[in-house]
Order: C-alpha cells, then structure tokens, then sequence
C-alpha cells in the first residue's frame, strides 16, 4: 500500500483521452496517472518494490505502529484465561463433554447490522472466538459474511472498549446506576405517568427488547419510545405507504429475474439482504454446464459502486435526476413513448429506452429497485413498475416489516429535540446509537440534549454522546451476551454468547430490566434468564419448551418465523398525483452526495483497525475519506488528487481532499459519512473528516447548490489502487496476457476466446518464467489453486 502520488498541478485529462484514443481494441488500466505516464507515477512504479523503496527508512507517518497492534496484542493477551458463559451454550455440529484443546468448535448465533440478523458460525478454541464464518442454514447468510461480521472479533477483543460505569465523568458502579435509576423513576410516577421519560435506540427487531420496551411504556403510559439511526430506511417506508397506503416490506427474487433496473441502489453492499442478494443475484450470471443465459443488469447512480461494477449498462447520472428517470422508465413501459423526448435530456435517453425495452420483453421476470436515498416518489414509482411489469408475486413479494415499531426515524429524532428543546425530558436513555455524532446537524442535538437533567447512554466506547451524559453504561459485545433478533424476512434467532464479558458489561437487557423497576430483587435478571422466560411465555414448541430452545439455539434458526407473503396494491391515483408534481427542469450547480462509508458505514467501525485498513471498494482508499469528482469538473476546476477543497453547502463548510473518480457523474460530488470521529480509540480517532457537518434534515442523502473552493493545501492519500501494476514503455501496448470479448460471442461460440489467442499470436512467456508448466514443477501433497469467475465476482 503506498500514498498516492502526488503532482505539481492536475492530471491533463486531455492527455489522457489522446493516449486512449489513439490506442487499439480494448484496453485495461487502474487509474488515470498510468494512462497519463506522469513523472510522478513513473517515480511511484520504480519505488514500489523493497529494493527500490526508500520510504523504509523514513518515519512511519500513516498510523503508529503500536496503535495498529493493540487490539492484535490484546486478542493474543486474554488468551491467558478462560471466560466461558455462565449458561450451557450449545455447539452447532457436536456436543462434547469436554473440550478437547486444539480442536476449534463451532456455535451457532447471529450479528445484527443496522438491527437486522445475519446468521453466523463462531469458530472458538478453547473457550476464546476467533473466527467467523456464514451460518448456511440462516435465509440472511446461506454461508456467507460481510466484511463487518468478519470484523467483529476485532471489536470483541478491542482494548479500547469500555470497561466500566462511568457516572458524572467518573468510574462507578452498576448498584450505583441502579439506585440513580430509582430515584428518577420515582419522579415518574404517579402524576405524571413517565411524561419527562424518554428512551431512543436504533431500529430494533429483537422480540424479547420489543417486549420489554412495551412493557415499560405500559408502566409509564406518557412517556415516549424514539428511534434513529443516520443510514436510515425512512425512504423505503414512506415510498410503501405513499404506493400502498401503508408499510409493508419489499424482498425481490433475484434468481427468477431476467432483467434488473438499479436506480441508485447498491443492492449488492448496503441493503440489509445485501448476501442472499449478491448468491442469487450472480447465480443468474454463471454461464457453466452448458448454460447460454445470463441476466442483465441496468444500473443509474450518481457515484461507482460495486453494483455498478457489474452492470451491462451504467448510467452516470445525479441522483436529483432519479425521480425523472423513474418517471421515463413508467412512461415507457405504459407505452407513452411520444413524452419521453418532452421530459428526459437526451444524454439519457439511450439508457432509459433499453431499459424500458427489456423490462417489457421480460414481464413478470424482471426487477426495478431502487436505493435507500432516494425520496419516497421514487420508491412509489418503482412499486408501480413491478406491479405493471407482472412482477409483483413473482420476483417481487411483500410482508409486514420485521422491525418492532416501523416509524420515520428523521420525524422521531425531530419530535425528541423539539420535547427537549422545551424542557419536557427529564430522563433520557439512550440504547446504542451516536446522535451527538451522526444525528442531522441543523437539530443541534447536544445544545437540545444539555436541557435534559439526566441522560444515559449504553455503548460499545465512551464516544461523542457519552461524553454529554451523566452516566454512561458499557455495553456487551454480541459474543458476550444472551439475545435475540429477526433478519430481514422475519426469521427469529436467538443470539448466543462463546464468551463471558471480558469487562463490567451489561446488555441492553439487563439495563431495561433496571427501567422496568426490577429494582427491589437482590439482582436483577441476566439477558439469558429474560430471553429465555420471553419465550417461554411465547409458547415455544409448545410442550416440549426445552426440546425447541435447545434445537433453536444450536440451528441458530428458530423454525417456521420467517414473515408470510402478504397481497399489496398500489394506489394508482396517489402515485400519479405525486409523479405530476417532479420537476422537470434540471438542478443547477453542483450536487452533494453523502454515503455510508463501505468499510467503517455510519461512523461505528471507525476504531476497528481491520476495516480502516482494508481498501474501499472502487476508490481503494485506506485510512481516509475524500471528495470523490469527476475527470470533467476535475478538469473544469484544475483540481488534482490529494487537493484540499472547501464544500459549502446550506450555509456550512468543511475541507476534504479531492480523489479523482471516473465513473463518477460530472457535476455531483459525493463525500462517505462516519469518518473524521472526535472521540473513540486510539485506531479511530483525527482519522478523515467529518461530513455529517454538512448533512441536514432537509438533504439528509443528497442536495444542489454545492459550491467548492481549492484552499491551496495538499493531503496524502492512501490507496491500494496501484499496486502492482505491470511496469512497461507503455503499459497501453504491453504484451497481451488478458483476452476478453462479448457475451454475444460467448453465444455464438463458447470457445472464441482460444481462437483469439492463437490469432494474435499471442507471445508465451519463457519456461523459467511461467508456473503453467506442470512438468517443471513436481508438487508432493496438498495442491493449491484458484479460479475466479469474473462474471459473478463482486470484488
């Protein structure tokens, strides 16, 4: 991994383009420098390698080596002891009586992202997790893991974590928190009914914290339940309930598509199926056993993502712009091909008509989704499509949402500051979340939340909202503790612990059951005991309640709870009602894109050394955020990679470097949230820039009038982008080693690509140069090897 290059003035896309077009067939490169031959990147190339690389000498400056190495040397330190759960924890393939040492043993159990299950198998040696792996009996796994469930042993194991109840800015005690809590209940009731309580978590989909949120709710009849979390779905539930009158959820069946139409959905990382999504979305793209057919894949998005990798046909495009194309695409496919030349720009046109064209072709065997961003017309619109198209309960079903309250979260975190703008809060418990940090920054939370007398915060780390309360409570990793939770189609699991907390930790549990005046008992009772009881009221396998929980907690699965298909019908005239009122005249200016970071998402992974490390998916930053721009505003503004520019926007402004981005749409800048964290661990913390400064309630995920300004500052950037690249005279015209060619020749002849080669003569490396001669190697043992299909590889 190296820093990026850096110029004495901008990239000449000019150049670039000239090199390119004066080129042959098709051509492969990784990123603009190496098109453009500068000095710069000719001096990177010859440095890479050890024995030319004199950064060995210099000062390590990206990141301080024993910082790195904390959580690495922690996870090796506890190994010393044994912390197994109190409770019989059951494996997933065997049962034996004792550990044997050495051999791992797998558990069942399941992680939550963004309140919704993936199902895992936690390999433990010894009584210690240490790796995991996709539970393939769970619908939101089927075997696989994202890169956050892989990176929670980190967390699990992170010597930053906190490791105490803190009360007042100062190391307490849990009877200390509970006794607090007595006495500000007591406030509660009876007058008041718990008018000055209010409680604010994520979205929550676990049965049994639902249960004990309402029944504390029940206690306190006045007081309130807030939801919010910055990667909100709020989009996706008001685009339901403006098509069908109410919210209902969307799953979408991948393998019996033909056609998929992406607009602004990156389907494939960041929707809460984002693993079944991906297997059966590529399932529809394996061209083996004799199979010619393949879907295709329609994609229009304002920045490159990983979805947009894979598309046959990607549209830049703003995502202001979205609506109006939603409403082409409806347009044509009802058959209104005379407006389309009346209401779209003619640079999308292409793309909207054969987008259009094969949805008609593929009725009720194709899918139009659309993103989380994108306002609620545009969901509306979409639901439309699919209905039209036949596609409703083919490739597109509906169910009741798995959450435990559905609700707008922007207008739930907005009706919380406004009670506590006008001192109506007394008491307010926070479970998880960071809205110092991530909450819109026009509500002002912490000026908001200094009214409130008591606050409580239960947290992984002391971060920017613990740092404003009262008391603030150490929360269990998911390893540590006893729960449960729904995936996104409903499917219950029960959350099993491997290990015992390694601090004073409690649960989210465990700090309702405070709340919920469990108070009087000498303890109160552990997550294991109040998740279990829930279940035992729920009727749990019926009479043979022990059989079914021990069957529930070795599957990870409890049978039969995934949510039934349910009818939905679009209301047609409230659609066309809000169609009618898109703006048909393009925004001007620049616009501002804010995304989930794709390694550290909304801010929460920012300490895990793990995933600042790993490369961004398109960018491959490490370590940083940037301003990603396109070559032609680039070009326009004489920026170059590494650049610091001010974005102002709505009155506010921040400073970011600029990373060049082909791909990305000309006039529309996107910046990643969750970087730039002011109070985590050592890994996180000073680390990018903030960019929810500049998010507020009314552009939450995109907006226009962005102006920039170069500030005349240079930032190094981190990126695994170059790496190896194949050195030349001109790597434009190396020596063929990649042959590639249509998918319309593929049906023609599967075996094109063998004549191709022997046609260009294609040159054979040496003997001594070449691993493919199997003679020259003798292998004993174990062989390895790996084949990648580039058709399905999603990076």
């Amino acid at each position: 991994m190296k820093p990026y290059p850096q110029s004495s003035g901008y990239v000449d896309l000019s150049v670039v383009r000239e090199r390119l077009a004066g080129s042959h067939g098709q051509k492969y490169w990784r990123c603009l420098e190496e098109v453009a031959r500068t000095p710069q990147f000719e001096e990177f190339l010859h440095r890479e390698f050890p024995e030319h690389a004199s950064e060995w000498l210099a000062e390590v400056s990206r990141r301080n080596f024993l910082k790195l190495m904390g959580a690495s040397l922690a996870l090796a330190g506890v190994t010393g002891c044994t912390r197994r759960p109190i409770q019989k924890i059951v494996p997933y393939v065997n049962q034996p009586e004792e550990v044997v040492p050495g051999k791992p043993l797998f558990f069942a159990t399941a992680m939550e992202h963004d309140g919704f299950a993936t199902g895992l198998l936690v390999e433990s040696h010894e009584g210690h997790p240490t790796k995991i792996e996709g539970n393939p009996d769970h619908p939101a796994s089927l075997g696989a893991t994202s890169i956050w469930d892989q990176a929670a042993i980190l967390d699990l194991y992170d010597p930053d974590r906190s490791q105490a109840v803190v009360g007042a800015g100062e190391i307490s005690t849990w009877d200390a928190f509970r006794s607090a809590m007595v006495t500000e209940l007591e406030k509660q009731r009876p007058k008041k009914n718990g008018m000055g309580l209010r409680l604010l978590t994520e979205t929550i989909t676990s049965p049994t914290l639902v249960a004990q949120i309402q029944s504390l709710l029940k206690k306190h009849p006045a007081a309130k339940w807030h939801q919010w979390q910055p990667i909100t779905r709020d989009n996706v539930r008001e685009g339901a309930r403006m098509a069908f009158g109410e919210i209902v959820e969307t799953h979408f069946h991948f393998e019996k598509a033909k056609v998929v139409v992406a607009l602004d959905s990156n389907f494939l990382l960041f929707h809460p199926q984002r693993l079944p999504y991906a297997r059966k979305f590529t399932d529809g793209r394996r061209l083996a056993a004799g199979i010619k057919e393949m879907n295709r894949l329609y994609v229009a998005e304002s920045t490159p993502t990983i979805t947009g990798a894979m598309a046959d046909h990607r549209l830049p495009v703003n995502s202001s712009d979205m609506a109006a194309i939603a409403r082409d695409l409806l347009q044509l496919v009802r058959g209104g091909e005379d407006k389309l030349e009346k209401t779209s720009a003619n640079s999308r046109i292409r793309w909207v008509a054969a987008a259009a064209d094969e949805l008609k072709k593929n009725r009720g065997a194709s899918i139009v989704i659309t993103g989380e961003q994108q306002p609620p017309v545009v969901h509306a619109i979409v639901h439309r499509l699919n209905e039209i198209l036949g596609n409703a309960g083919k490739t597109v079903t509906y169910t009741t949402p798995a959450e435990g309250q559905p609700v707008n979260q922007l207008d739930s975190l907005r009706e919380l500051v406004q009670d506590m703008a006008g001192g109506h809060v007394e008491l307010l418990v926070m479970l998880g979340g960071n809205p110092v940090f991530n909450a819109p920054v026009d509500f002002q939370f912490v000026a908001k939340m200094a009214r409130v007398k008591t606050c409580v915060h239960v947290a992984l780390e002391e971060d920017e909202t613990s740092a404003h309360c009262q008391w603030h409570i150490p929360q269990t990793h998911f390893l540590e503790s006893w729960s449960d939770t729904r995936a996104f189609d409903g499917t219950i699991s029960i959350v099993q612990p491997l290990i015992a907390p390694l601090y004073e930790n409690y649960s989210f549990h465990e700090v309702l059951a405070v709340l919920n005046e469990q108070l009087q008992q000498q303890a109160i009772p552990g997550s294991y005991d109040i998740v279990r009881e829930h279940w035992r009221e729920q009727k749990l396998g019926g009479q043979d309640f022990e059989q079914a929980w021990r069957r529930t907690v070795h599957d990870g699965v409890m049978e039969n709870t995934a949510l039934p298909q349910r009818q939905a019908g679009v209301n047609t005239r409230e659609v066309d009602s809000q169609i009618s009122r898109i703006n048909n005249t393009a925004a001007t200016g620049l616009e501002i894109t804010f995304n989930p970071d794709p390694s550290i998402w909304d801010g929460r992974f920012a300490n895990n050394g793990w995933l600042q490390e790993l490369a961004k998916t398109v960018s491959k930053l490490t370590w940083d955020n940037a301003a990603l721009v396109s070559p032609a505003l680039a070009q326009k503004e004489q920026l170059s990679t590494g650049d610091v520019i001010e974005l102002r926007f709505k009155g506010r402004r921040i400073t970011a470097p600029v990373w060049i981005m082909p791909g990305q749409a000309e006039n529309s800048i996107a910046v990643q949230l969750g970087l730039g964290r002011r109070r985590t661990g050592h890994v996180g913390t000073g680390v990018g820039f903030d960019a929810y400064q500049l998010r507020a309630s009314d552009a939450l995920w995109f907006g226009s009038g962005l102006e920039i300004a170069k500030t005349g500052k240079q930032h190094r950037l981190v990126t695994t982008q170059m790496n190896h690249v194949i050195d030349g005279s001109d790597n434009l015209q190396n020596r063929d080693i990649l042959f590639t060619g249509t998918f319309d020749e593929f049906q023609k002849d599967p075996g094109f690509l063998e004549k191709e080669i022997k046609r260009a003569d294609a040159e054979t490396p040496p003997r001594d140069e070449t691993l493919y001669n199997p003679d020259e190697h003798n292998y004993g043992g174990y062989r390895w090897g790996m084949e990648v299909d580039l058709t399905t590889c999603i990076g």
